[in-house]
């Protein structure tokens, strides 16, 4: 049981509380909120943060929700908050993307139980040294690189995705009845990460439906033009235009847009196939029977 003595009704507490514009606070927020109000709550200057908390949790609506990845993140909600809003402010400035973006945007009828939330990395300096085949060839009969950073969460699960750093190029804010305000990837953004990544977009298969699904949905010279921003040293170009040949849904005049990248390398659509195919059209390997 929490011994904090106040001089401040704790009615008084619960009404600043309730009247601030945010729900959701780490552990640093509420250390300044504390600083900022505890003279005028009167409350002792020997009051540690740890005991401050441990009141609010007791005696008020606020909740502690623990998030165990590689490194635990503690975060509290005041009240109710959507669960969507409640994981994207585990990083700030993260994003919804790759699957979690596939489901809000209405492209898959299956349910993902893993989340996925983009934390983009700090800016860096362009890679030098130039693209060879051998370097291609190489780089995709490895493994791709999966993310292994992921905390339970109610009936889920989240992936944490330290993601190339674009200025948060593409992202907008759904609004949903039930979620709230939601961050996640535009359609195009979207269907070029799952391109990109379509281990974190449940494969390939998923990956095809989300193309076909998207027509009529998705701008392809807004689609191109994000492409061309996110600057990806691979020519995920060739990746994207067959995706839309192979849907059987868009125009060609449109689907050319992603020829006008040189097409000068064969290229893979996912890493470690065994079994392929080959598109003489977009010069690129993919798994018998897609």
């Amino acid at each position: 049981m929490t011994t904090l003595k106040l001089k401040t009704p704790v009615d008084d507490i619960i009404n600043y509380f309730d009247h601030l514009d945010r729900k959701i606070f780490t552990r640093s927020d509420i250390d300044n909120i504390l600083t900022e109000n505890k003279a005028f709550w009167r409350i002792s200057d020997s009051t540690t943060l740890t005991k401050f908390i441990a009141f609010l949790l007791e005696k008020t609506k606020l909740e502690l929700f623990k998030f165990e990845f590689s490194r635990n993140i503690l975060l509290y909600a005041w009240g109710r908050v959507s669960p969507y809003e409640l994981i994207a402010s585990i990083k700030p400035g993260a994003y919804f993307s790759h699957y979690t973006a596939v489901h809000f945007h209405e492209l898959t009828d299956q349910i993902p139980n893993m989340i996925y939330l983009n934390f983009e990395q700090p800016a860096k300096p362009f890679p030098g040294g130039s693209l060879t085949q051998s370097s291609i060839d190489t780089a995709f009969k490895r493994p791709v690189r999966v993310s292994k950073n992921i905390a339970s969460f109610q009936d889920k699960k989240i992936r944490l995705l330290n993601g190339k750093y674009t200025n948060r190029l593409g992202v907008v804010e759904m609004i949903d009845s039930e979620e709230g305000k939601i961050p996640v990837t535009n359609i195009e953004r979207t269907l070029i990460d799952i391109a990109v990544r379509p281990v974190y977009s449940g494969g390939i298969f998923e990956v095809l439906n989300a193309y076909k699904t998207a027509a009529g949905k998705v701008s392809l010279n807004k689609l191109a033009a994000t492409l061309k921003r996110l600057d990806y040293i691979y020519p995920y170009h060739q990746v994207i235009g067959f995706y839309l040949t192979k849907a059987g849904v868009y125009k060609k005049s449109l689907i050319d847009l992603f020829k006008k990248g040189d097409i000068k390398y064969d290229f893979y659509l996912t890493h470690q196939m065994k079994d392929t195919e080959y598109s003489k059209e977009w010069r690129l390997y993919f798994p018998k029977g897609l």
